[in-house]
């Protein structure tokens, strides 16, 4: 892959970030509630009726200045980093158009669930959809890999998840959030399914016993989310 091509993927990737800014913004809100479009310190409209609301880069309301949503540039320099690194992975066609799409949504879906800790349908649907559509795209062009096996990979780490979610108190963001994570790496192998799920708890427990040994209260959620994506991207790009 040339530094050309990863340049551009980074340069796409922080516009992604800038895109997915006000969508973070708008679904950064604990239950019941599904979204906000107001300032919540001085009440003012951030998010209106316009096609592609962008809000400014500084993560600061544009009326109070106060900050709003990811601190300013975390969105956009995020999802360069990673739109870089699946660039660097070597992937072409479908299947990298499947592990950026899963990048794009899992962004949004790690700055939301790190704020709130909760994942919207709103994106984890997509997610989900997108993934498996593009991944029939890469079976119905010769792709090296099994769109059954990709298939019942999703179900398996969804059923996997939804187990976790009755005995352990795990959320059904991640439950919804599983099917996108199992596709991708159920694609290539049943191997990768196993690395790619154990990376994210591996990930996530040791982010866990870190915050534990800062002094963070026990009690805390942790949100799962950013750990479930870190996992299958990192498994994905370095095997496929």
């Amino acid at each position: 892959m040339s530094v050309l091509s990863v340049a551009l993927s980074a340069a796409v990737g922080a516009l992604a970030g800038a895109v997915a800014r006000p969508v973070v913004f708008a679904r950064s809100v604990p239950a019941p509630a599904s979204w906000r479009s107001s300032c919540p310190h001085c009440g003012s409209t951030v998010i209106g009726r316009r096609p592609l609301p962008l809000l400014p880069v500084s993560g600061r309301c544009p009326t109070c200045t106060e900050r709003i949503g990811p601190p300013a540039l975390s969105a956009e320099i995020l999802a360069a980093a990673v739109f870089a690194a699946v660039a660097a992975g070597g992937a072409s066609g479908w299947v990298a158009a499947a592990q950026y799409w899963l990048a794009a949504c899992g962004i949004a879906l790690a700055l939301i669930d790190l704020a709130v800790q909760r994942l919207p349908d709103v994106l984890t649907l997509p997610a989900c959809a997108g993934t498996l559509l593009l991944l029939t795209g890469a079976a119905l062009a010769g792709g090296p890999g099994s769109l059954g096996r990709a298939a019942a990979a999703a179900g398996v780490l969804t059923a996997v998840f939804l187990l976790l979610a009755i005995f352990t108190g795990m959320g059904l963001g991640d439950v919804k959030l599983a099917p996108a994570v199992g596709a991708l790496l159920g694609w290539s192998s049943w191997t990768n399914v196993w690395w790619g799920a154990a990376a994210g708890f591996v990930v996530g427990a040791v982010c866990a016993a870190a915050l534990l040994a800062a002094g963070c209260d026990r009690r805390s959620q942790i949100a799962f989310g950013p750990f479930m994506v870190i996992g299958a991207l990192a498994v994905s790009l370095t095997t496929i």
